[in-house]
């Protein structure tokens, strides 16, 4: 027998948050969210709850949990993109199409009584959340910050009638071989030609007070272009302030200033704190944040999350001083590599500056698109 329940009670919120910890239980790929961040999304004082719809589903077969799912019709972006969108996220099933296909068929119809006529996904509140199914790269380490899903997910939701709408590339960087030493030369000409500063706090105090508001500002700039963004409330910038300050160092955000001291790109990395988190299952023990403490003092992996630089200086070639950067910190740093978070796949500008590394392309992930019926 099967059914599909909508998550109300707080019985029914933590099936909802655990099912993804039975799901994939002893997988060593699979890096969880932070249990208890988890339950903020059915909060109704939730940042984005102000600006979105939103509702979750559990599927029981037999009287067990079997598959999840939440809708999100993400008001702003659809707003911005003159789109009637629903998205969907926080999917995870059994393998069983019957069981996928209901849970899909139920946010189809809720977001059809709001007169929405297209459904996407795997995308979240937002693109600085988890968003896209891995389709590539199953076998590979993943990051903190993006989802692992088993390999069937691609046929389950395939098999609903969703096709491709957009891809992300995922890679570890390497310092090259051979050219870094005149790539790092020529950022540094470059930084003496257009008369910009490297800046890194020397606190985190200092990055949040003093540089924070200054990045996302860079952030709404620079990615309003890309795939699914929307502008973010000054709420909405403190709600992710709080949780990125528990993970990230002041040296991991490498900061370009003009000479008129205007922020004209940014780095953002994160010490990877995936095996700490996978260990866990999620859950905030004394012996996580005993594993956690040692990951962000000694990273042995650094996690690029976000790159950013104003369109008017992108267009100068100013791109290419952050990646000699970067390629300097790595060469001079005992860290193998750098592994990247998502890259369209179509950013064609990223894509070509990364190629400046020794690149492995290891991860894929994919945004579905169908219209609805």
């Amino acid at each position: 027998m099967l059914e599909i329940r909508e998550v109300k009670t707080r019985r029914e919120q933590r099936e909802f948050v655990k099912l993804p910890l039975k799901l994939y239980k002893g997988d060593p790929y699979y890096v969880p969210m932070l249990y208890s961040g988890e339950f903020a999304i059915f909060k109704p004082d939730h940042p984005f709850n102000k600006v979105c719809d939103t509702v979750c589903y559990t599927a029981y077969k037999d009287g067990e949990p079997a598959g999840r799912i939440q809708g999100i019709i993400q008001r702003e972006a659809n707003r911005k993109w003159d789109q009637k969108r629903v998205r969907f996220t926080r999917f995870d099933c059994i393998d069983d199409e019957e069981v996928a296909a209901a849970l899909f068929a139920k946010v189809e119809s809720w977001a059809k009584d709001k007169g929405m006529e297209e459904f996407v996904g795997p995308l979240g509140y937002s693109d600085l959340e988890r968003e896209g199914l891995l389709i590539e790269g199953f076998d590979q380490p993943q990051t903190f910050e993006e989802q692992y899903n088993y390999p069937y997910y691609q046929r389950l939701i395939e098999a609903y009638g969703f096709g491709k709408d957009v891809d992300w590339l995922e890679s570890r960087l390497y310092e090259p071989a051979e050219d870094s030493e005149q790539m790092i030369e020529l950022g540094q000409k470059m930084l003496r030609r257009y008369g910009l500063r490297v800046y890194q706090a020397k606190t985190l105090n200092e990055l949040l007070s003093e540089h924070v508001d200054k990045i996302f500002d860079l952030i709404d700039k620079t990615y309003s272009r890309l795939y699914g963004t929307m502008p973010l409330s000054d709420e909405i910038v403190d709600n992710y302030v709080k949780d990125f300050k528990m993970i990230v160092r002041a040296q991991d955000v490498m900061m370009l200033y003009d000479s008129s001291d205007n922020l004209v790109g940014f780095a953002l990395m994160f010490p990877s704190i995936a095996e700490a988190v996978r260990k866990s299952r999620g859950y905030i023990t004394p012996a996580f944040l005993a594993r956690f403490l040692k990951a962000k003092k000694h990273p042995e992996i650094i996690d690029l999350a976000l790159i950013g630089i104003l369109p008017e200086w992108e267009a100068k070639g100013v791109a290419a001083v952050m990646i000699a950067l970067l390629m300097k910190m790595l060469k001079e740093s005992d860290l193998d590599h750098l592994e990247t978070n998502l890259i369209l796949e179509d950013n064609y500008h990223m894509q070509n500056l990364l190629k400046r590394f020794k690149r492995e392309q290891n991860k894929r992930r994919r945004c579905f698109k169908k219209q609805i019926g």
